[in-house]
């Protein structure tokens, strides 16, 4: 019996630019051998629903979306015992995630390594009962993924998300929380905080300080204390530019795990899509929780 595979996209994302490639991507997948069963997105967490129920019938789920798509396909794949190895076509505004691991841009060719590739363990973060595949974020940008339309992010791909965040910084909401990890404790008031395992966000290369490899068991973290005045918030953007290596405002560090407690609801994005709000969250690394395909 050949081997089969479950193929799953977002019609949406990217312009709907899948639709130019359809047949192509399939032919790839059948010349490599694959049995192809093809299923198009119809709702939010659809392909987590998707993955949970039909994976284990499959030997690779393919999927092909934005950075979302590719969070929804992972979170099913989470909840399973047996886990099967992922490809993925980045079909999005942004592919951070794509980007890090090297796939290729170019749909065709990222179908070719989704197929003919070899599996790459990596790193998953668990967020309380949910899971994120490369950020996990609260604060002034986090709200700039949900915020900005998916006309304006298929228009402007990252710029989107600098429009929007330009835009929010005429009020900036901040959250006094504690942070532990490691045996230590952070208590301040932070106006942004991300825990990533990736070397962009937002399309933004360099925001993360340090050697940053996907499958080390640690994540890149980076908490924002609160400016006070405009010439702080100045530090602060030359930081997040790459145009200073230090800000008294920025922390860094990388753990595997830790835990926030904050005084009210927080709302926080993972991997881009809204998330909850909570009070306290605990984040753990998932030591090469899945493989996905690369070159």
């Amino acid at each position: 019996m050949g081997k089969k595979l479950l193929f799953i996209y977002n019609p949406h994302s990217g312009k709907g630019l899948i639709r130019n490639y359809l047949a192509d991507i399939v032919d790839t997948m059948v010349k490599a051998g694959f049995e192809v069963t093809i299923y198009p997105t119809q709702a939010p967490a659809d392909a987590t629903r998707k993955v949970q129920e039909e994976a284990s019938r499959y030997d690779r789920i393919v999927c092909s979306g934005g950075d979302g798509t590719l969070d929804e396909v992972v979170t099913g794949m989470m909840s399973l015992q047996q886990r099967v190895p992922i490809g993925y076509i980045p079909a999005g505004s942004t592919n951070d995630f794509g980007n890090s691991l090297g796939i290729d841009k170019d749909m065709r060719r990222a179908a070719e390594i989704a197929v003919n590739g070899r599996p790459y363990p990596v790193d998953i973060g668990r967020f309380n009962k949910d899971n994120f595949v490369y950020v996990a974020a609260f604060g002034i940008f986090t709200e700039v993924s949900y915020a900005t339309s998916q006309d304006l992010k298929n228009a402007l791909g990252h710029v989107a998300y600098l429009l929007e965040a330009v835009k929010q910084l005429t009020d900036i909401p901040s959250f006094r929380m504690q942070v532990e990890y490691d045996g230590n404790m952070i208590y301040d008031e932070f106006i942004y905080g991300m825990i990533t395992n990736t070397k962009s966000v937002g399309g933004m290369k360099g925001i993360i300080p340090g050697a940053i490899d996907l499958q080390d068991g640690v994540f890149e973290v980076t908490l924002i204390r609160t400016p006070k005045t405009p010439i702080d918030l100045t530090d602060i953007v030359n930081f997040l530019l790459g145009n200073s290596k230090e800000s008294e405002f920025v922390y860094s560090f990388q753990t595997g795990e830790l835990k926030f407690t904050a005084a009210e609801q927080v709302p926080w994005t993972l991997d881009g899509e809204f998330g909850g709000a909570h009070e306290v969250v605990n984040v753990k690394n998932m030591h090469e929780a899945v493989e996905i395909m690369v070159e």
